[in-house]
Formats: C-alpha cells, sequence, structure tokens
C-alpha cells in the first residue's frame, strides 16, 4: 500500500483523483462502514475453515480503494498500473474497484447539502419543487467490439457514430448541473425510445409541471407529455420558404438551443473522467461506472458551490 506522505499526495493534489480533500474526507466517512459491513456480510455468508480474525490482512485500506478507484475513473489508468503504485497485486486492485464503484454508483447526484437525487422520478419531483427547467440529452460512450457469434452484437452499432457504444440519458438543470444519469443501453438504442423505456412520458404526464427541454432526437415526447417537453420549432416549409417564415424559425431555433446548450457543458464535465471517453472494461460495469462518476461530479460541483457562497 501507498505511504502516508504518497497518499497525501493525491488526495491534495485534485489534478489526480477530480475532487477536493474535503469531499474525499465525506466519501471515506460515508463509504467506509458501508463497505467495512458489506465485507463482513460476505465473509459471514459462507461457511468458515479459519477461526474469526484468522488469515491474511488486508493490505489496502478503505482510503487507498477508494483512491485507486478515483484515480481509475479519472484518469483510466490501468489496473496494472494501480498494483504497482499501491504496492499490491493486480487482483486486489481489480477486487477494489469492483467493490467501490457500485457504492459509489448507489449515492446518487448531490443537490444540496444531505440531499441526492437517485432516481428520475426524484429528478422530476425536485425540479417541479424548484419550478426551474431541466434539459435532457443523450450521449454516446465507445465501448469494446462484442465477441464474434454474439447474437446481439449489431445491437451496440450506433447509427449516428458507427461504431460500439453504449447509450446514457443525462438530465441537468438551467445551469448544466448534472441531476441525472441513467443506466446504459446498447448504442442502437434511439433517444426518444430510451425516454420512454426510463418512465419519463408517464412521469411528466402524472407528475408536477415541469418544463424539460430536448433535442431534435426527443420530437414527439412533446405531444405525448402535453407540452412538457419542447424540442427544436418543426419547419412547416420543406422548400422555396418565405423570408419572413425563415427568419422567424431560425430566431426560435436559435433560441432553443441557447437555453439547452448547457446539458452540452455538463456532459462535457463528465466526458472529463476518462472513463467515459472511451471504456475499454465490461460493457456491464458501464451503468455503474457513468452513474459513479456522476455523483462524483454533482457532489464536487455542489461543494464548490457553498464554498463560493461563503467567500
Amino acid at each position: 500500500m501507498v505511504g502516508n506522505v504518497s497518499r497525501a499526495a493525491i488526495i491534495g493534489d485534485r489534478r489526480i483523483t477530480g475532487l477536493s480533500a474535503d469531499v474525499i474526507a465525506e466519501l471515506v466517512a460515508e463509504l467506509g462502514p458501508l463497505w467495512h459491513e458489506r465485507h463482513q456480510a460476505k465473509l459471514a455468508s459462507r461457511s468458515r475453515k479459519r477461526a474469526v480474525g484468522a488469515g491474511a490482512k488486508h493490505r489496502l485500506v478503505f482510503v487507498d480503494r477508494l483512491l485507486a478507484t478515483l484515480v481509475h475513473l479519472r484518469h483510466a489508468i490501468t489496473h496494472d498500473l494501480l498494483a504497482c503504485w499501491f504496492g499490491v497485486d493486480r487482483s486486489t486492485i481489480t477486487r477494489a474497484i469492483g467493490e467501490v464503484r457500485p457504492l459509489l454508483a448507489e449515492r446518487g447526484c448531490t443537490v444540496s447539502t444531505g440531499v441526492r437525487l437517485r432516481t428520475l422520478a426524484e429528478v422530476v419531483d425536485h425540479l417541479g419543487t424548484s419550478g426551474t427547467a431541466g434539459i435532457i440529452d443523450g450521449t454516446e460512450i465507445r465501448v469494446r467490439r462484442p465477441a464474434a457469434g454474439r447474437k446481439d452484437r449489431d445491437k451496440f452499432i450506433s447509427g449516428k457514430s458507427k461504431q460500439n457504444a453504449v447509450k446514457t440519458m443525462i438530465v441537468t438543470n438551467e445551469d448544466g448541473r448534472v441531476l441525472f444519469c441513467s443506466p446504459t443501453r446498447p448504442g442502437s438504442c434511439a433517444d426518444i425510445t430510451h425516454a420512454r423505456q426510463l418512465g419519463l412520458v408517464k412521469l411528466l404526464a402524472d407528475g408536477p409541471a415541469v418544463e424539460i427541454l430536448a433535442d431534435a432526437g426527443y420530437q414527439g415526447l412533446g405531444a405525448q407529455t402535453g407540452g412538457r417537453v419542447i424540442t427544436p420549432p418543426h419547419r412547416k416549409f420543406k422548400k422555396n420558404a418565405p423570408d419572413w417564415y425563415e427568419e422567424m424559425h431560425e430566431r426560435q431555433r436559435r433560441a432553443h438551443s441557447s437555453r439547452r446548450i448547457r446539458v452540452e457543458h455538463g456532459i462535457a464535465h463528465l466526458k472529463n473522467w476518462r472513463a467515459l471517453a472511451r471504456h475499454l472494461g465490461h460493457r456491464e460495469h458501464m451503468s455503474h461506472t457513468v452513474q459513479a462518476v456522476a455523483g462524483l461530479l454533482s457532489h464536487q460541483q455542489t461543494a464548490d458551490l457553498m464554498s463560493a457562497r461563503q467567500m
């Protein structure tokens, strides 16, 4: 394991983990007991061959497990290199990341101190209570090509990028702060289909009056949600349009785009974490990875906002 000096250097430099020392301390205090509880439950679930307390002791304490996971998510560093850095075996790093990543994904997105949004229903209620508009958009993450012979191999090919990818739906507020990141779907899934599968139509139709901005990939949701999903204006003239109509359409399109662009900023912040730029691990882990990064990013944004208000 790393020494105290190296650990302090990792925690103290935000460029390494993407998080401030205060946020890392909160993560350790929150997730440490939960990880220990799950670890003990896992040991108790199988018959013991040794006495309680016997056997090898952990060489990688929970703080180091968390730091290794953060560095991996931030910079996509290989498990082999992390094993050399932390002075343990590669399998130990792989197991540590596999245990910590789901804990990070379950935390949800932090919107204020002690308040987190874990489901799309909670996001819609939050937007309705705060009286702010939400912005939705889909983003793709490149993944490894499925093995030859797999029957659903073509499902991961994106019609947009022509690459093997998975897709997730991002919800932000008007300022571009991430509020929700959905589980991933194969890249061939259309944005509007993904939104329907997540239950967005029912939540908006039965929930509070909320304004949701979206791009042209969600055309049709407005009619299904009573106009609560706002998409770019339709073109009524396909050709030979009057000059006055062209000016009006362009003005409406730019007004909508200028409001919706903030979701692109939120997605860009997510893609700064290299694990989401291109994923080289198992595709089955992508849902946990993208939700973990979204939760970490929202937590840091909340901490930065609170610090700015206190100054």
